[in-house]
């Protein structure tokens, strides 16, 4: 694959370092791209030309004069719409929020821009970054590459989509629920979760809002695990405040060969049953795995209870986004509590009950969380990785109708409810892992699956080490068809 809108990011900087093509001609090529493709996709839903093309020019100009601007030296890239960009809207698909125009940048846009990146673009979300479809009122719908009328992923759907069609070198997103990884799994590319609190997420807000919240990380996504260990060292470090006395120092990765990891392979789950031929395709990766060499077990797992795993996550999970619930939804979630015949299992009596949590009980659930980390330590005590879903099916299609819990896909022939599938973002993201999403390969239908390795906690060199030695001994990107 030689195109040049698909080389990694690594790959693009080292042109431009080495003078085979200048950041302006560079940035002008995805820009052409962008004018070609994203009217179909609405990937990229703001743009300035102009002040990308002038960064660009002054990249070459200090090249010419010897100057290093870092890694990302005139690499264009784009950021997710929910990170502050001085001069860009970020509204997270608010109608209330369009006129919202950014005075100052987001921690990890100031550091990919002190790095020598050219951020010429913002990506779409889906409102409040709360759904794995990418559409709102004010940008419209994001769709697939591979497929239109299928949903690219969310919330970081349109960073996921325009990777996939080479409408970028690099890009950027957050994850509470999945939101760097099903993108990055429905849009076969390459997105990485760090490990709770290791990237400084201040920026990635609305006015007013300075804390970060519980569970939520930003990461990269990217078309290569080479580009996601880049960006991870660029954004990686102690917040403003911690920064006067703590330092990141992450581990290299465990091993270095794919026949010294030892890798636990998790399939399906009741909370979360997966469609079979997304379970054959993983299972294929395990089957490669072992026959380089590597121990596989099929069995091995934390010592936790997947049941209250799933239940503690959405709680938690909707207790740290409760802030943007408004008086007319808490009335609504006090009744869901109040009502004695309510089901407790589904997902909106779940949500109700997080955004209601009392502190004291909330404590409660975080000691339980603790104890649930205890566990995940031993487990890596004697494996490298485990070897999950992103999901539970490829990605299916735009449903925009009624509310979010509401909405079912098809898995197995059997309906779901999509919101069922966020177990496989809680199971890890609850207790602060890390997890990479990398390709696996294509489904029957010919859509991108992809695997998630989870390692522990503070390793996330390992995981992205892991998926960097599957893609070039297994399987690795390939664009989808249609945008050469």
């Amino acid at each position: 694959m030689t195109e040049l809108h698909y080389a990694t990011a690594i790959e693009l900087a080292a042109k431009i370092k080495a003078k085979e093509i200048s950041a302006l001609e560079l940035l002008d090529h995805f820009l052409d791209r962008v004018d070609r493709h994203n009217q179909s996709l609405n990937a990229i839903i703001w743009m300035d030309r102009d002040g990308a093309r002038t960064r660009a020019r002054a990249a070459d100009e200090a090249l010419a004069r010897g100057e290093d601007w870092g890694p990302l030296h005139g690499l264009p890239m784009t950021v997710k719409e929910s990170f502050n960009l001085s001069g860009s809207p970020t509204t997270f698909g608010r109608p209330e929020m369009k006129d919202n125009i950014t005075q100052g940048n987001a921690v990890l846009v100031d550091r990919l821009l002190g790095a020598g990146a050219v951020i010429f673009g913002k990506t779409n979300v889906p409102i409040n970054l709360a759904d794995w479809q990418s559409y709102n009122e004010i940008y419209g719908t994001t769709n697939n590459p591979w497929d239109l009328g299928l949903t690219p992923g969310g919330s970081s759907g349109g960073s996921a989509a325009a990777l996939a069609a080479g409408l970028t070198g690099l890009d950027a997103g957050s994850d509470i629920g999945a939101s760097i990884r099903n993108p990055a799994h429905y849009c076969g590319v390459f997105g990485h979760k760090p490990t709770f609190g290791i990237v400084d997420g201040e920026g990635q807000s609305l006015p007013g809002t300075f804390n970060e919240s519980d569970i939520t990380v930003v990461g990269p996504l990217a078309r290569s695990a080479e580009d996601l260990a880049l960006a991870l060292d660029i954004v990686a470090g102690p917040n403003r405040y911690a920064s006067t006395a703590w330092r990141l120092d992450l581990p290299a990765p465990r091993k270095t060969a794919l026949k010294d990891f030892k890798v636990a392979v998790m399939l399906s789950d009741p909370m979360a049953e997966v469609e079979q031929s997304y379970q054959d395709c993983l299972s294929g990766v395990a089957d490669a795995l072992a026959k380089a060499g590597a121990t596989v077990s099929h069995t091995a797992r934390p010592d936790i209870d997947t049941a209250r795993a799933m239940e503690l996550y959405i709680i938690m999970l909707r207790a740290a986004t409760s802030r943007r619930s408004g008086p007319a939804e808490i009335s609504r979630f006090e009744q869901i509590v109040a009502d004695g015949d309510a089901d407790t299992n589904l997902y909106l009596a779940r949500m109700a009950q997080g955004v209601l949590l009392p502190h004291r009980e909330w404590l409660h659930m975080d000691n339980e969380r603790w104890a649930m980390r205890r566990a995940w330590a031993d487990f890596f005590k004697e494996w490298d990785i485990l070897l999950c879903p992103a999901a539970t099916s490829p990605a299916w299609p735009h449903d925009q109708e009624g509310e979010r819990h509401n909405r079912t896909i098809t898995v197995n022939g059997k309906p779901q409810y999509g919101v069922d599938q966020m177990f496989w973002a809680g199971y890890p993201n609850m207790v602060f892992l890390p997890s990479t999403v990398s390709p696996a390969g294509l489904s029957p239908e010919g859509l991108p699956l992809g695997l998630q390795a989870v390692a522990a906690e503070g390793e996330d060199k390992t995981s992205i080490e892991f998926c960097r030695l599957v893609a070039q001994d297994i399987v690795g990107f390939q664009p989808p068809p249609g945008y050469d």
